[in-house]
């Protein structure tokens, strides 16, 4: 199957049709994923208002290929688990006549490819999920649906789209007086406010939601806010201001993924003032003590990064080759931000040549992936490696004195010293 394959994209589900558009081979296991996540979500959509009656024989044989086609996938990859849950949902849903028992399975499925970074998939799943549910599920899961979905068209740069779900999200939170569902619509209508570029509203606005989630006492939205001020503040060109939110919301959050990703966000942004010992230790705390592959992948790929920076030429060689050793089960995104960052390595050691074209690879990989923020950053960092060709081979970037002039920035930094021990 290939791109010319004649109305491909305009099949339902389409997207996931891409994954065998993409594999060089058929029985790839990329190719085998995208297949049964094609035909397990053809399922679900029996199961749409619209969709006429199915006998019962007819949707006992299509869920029995399905779920033969998705217990014939690894059962090590967290996919699988994924799929076949879902499709055991969609045949509980189908004999007891009760759409809601698709809901957690499906829902978590968005979660899983959102987490991966395969955005358009994710999208298409929550589309399914409103389109089969839409109000015959509960209150609360369709504000949860709303926000979710929201949130991955905000981070699909579809801003007005995002906008609209957030404040649907919002209204119907107000219905059922749900007071954190309507701080998490705020939040996120803030945060797309930063996606937009316009940080002194988004500021604003996540200054307020935060007081008003610090009077509610909710501390899953206050980490949500400090960890929203912490990217504006960020930025906008104050890092120094931004890493005490971004502890705040390391020590507010109770679920470990989004404190080791926080704690990885530190690191960058220790990085960013200059502090490549504090950045460190952010970074090694997430590989010792992180669980997800993708959280770990990250803070590795950035101590690689951070070795570079301090032109710690076996340091960098050292977290490269275990990085590599990764690569082949690295989404697009991460695969893309690993192969950028090995470029940026390879300019800040002098090899010009060798970064040009690890460069080139990136930007190869973010097009095929469709991951435009990336598309433009790689463009200007090649733009502009010519520029630092002299500089590049230079000792590492000396750290400002005013570094630690802020007691929030000891305060941390002296907190991640504790983590380390």
């Amino acid at each position: 199957m290939n791109e010319s394959a004649p109305g491909l994209y305009s099949l339902p589900h389409a997207v996931f049709l891409r994954r065998l558009a993409g594999a060089t081979r058929g029985t790839s296991l990329d190719a085998r994923l995208g297949r049964a996540a094609f035909v397990a979500l053809r399922l679900i959509d029996l199961l749409a208002p619209d969709e006429p009656a199915l006998p019962r024989d007819a949707f006992h044989y299509q869920h029995a290929a399905t779920d033969r086609a998705c217990r014939g996938l690894p059962a090590d990859r967290p996919e699988t688990s994924h799929l076949i849950g879902v499709v055991q949902s969609t045949a509980d849903a189908y004999h007891t006549r009760d759409v809601g028992l698709l809901f957690p399975a499906l829902f978590a499925y968005a979660h899983y490819l959102e987490d991966e970074m395969r955005l358009e998939e994710a999208l298409d799943v929550l589309e399914t999920l409103e389109r089969v549910g839409g109000d015959r599920f509960r209150a609360e899961d369709q504000v949860a649906a709303r926000l979710r979905m929201a949130r991955v068209l905000r981070k699909l740069n579809r801003f007005d789209e995002a906008e609209q779900g957030y404040e649907e999200a919002g209204a119907l939170a107000a219905g059922i007086e749900d007071t954190h569902s309507r701080l998490l619509s705020r939040i996120g209508r803030a945060n797309t406010v930063t996606a937009r570029g316009n940080l002194a509203e988004a500021e604003q606005s996540l200054r307020g939601a935060l007081a008003d989630a610090e009077a509610a006492g909710d501390r899953n939205a206050q980490a949500l806010a400090h960890q929203g001020l912490a990217v504006v503040l960020s930025t906008s060109g104050r890092p120094a201001e931004a890493i005490p939110h971004g502890w705040h919301a390391y020590e507010l959050y109770d679920d470990e993924t989004p404190r080791m990703r926080t704690l990885t966000d530190l690191g960058v942004m220790f990085l960013t003032v200059g502090d490549a010992r504090s950045a460190d230790l952010a970074l090694t705390t997430v590989v010792r003590e992180g669980n997800g592959r993708d959280v770990v992948d990250n803070a590795m790929i950035e101590l690689m990064h951070c070795a570079s920076f301090r032109r710690d030429r076996v340091g960098f060689e050292r977290w490269r080759e275990r990085c590599e050793a990764r690569r082949d089960d690295m989404p697009p995104n991460v695969l893309v931000d690993f192969t950028l960052k090995v470029g940026i390595g390879r300019a800040r050691f002098g090899q010009t040549a060798r970064a040009n074209a690890l460069l080139r690879t990136a930007l190869r990989l973010a097009q095929e992936a469709g991951l435009h923020e990336f598309v433009f950053r790689i463009e200007r960092i090649k733009d502009g490696l010519r520029d630092c060709k002299e500089g590049c081979s230079s000792g590492p970037l000396a750290v400002t004195e005013s570094v630690f002039d802020s007691d929030g920035l000891r305060e941390v930094s002296n907190s991640l010293a504790l983590l380390g021990r």
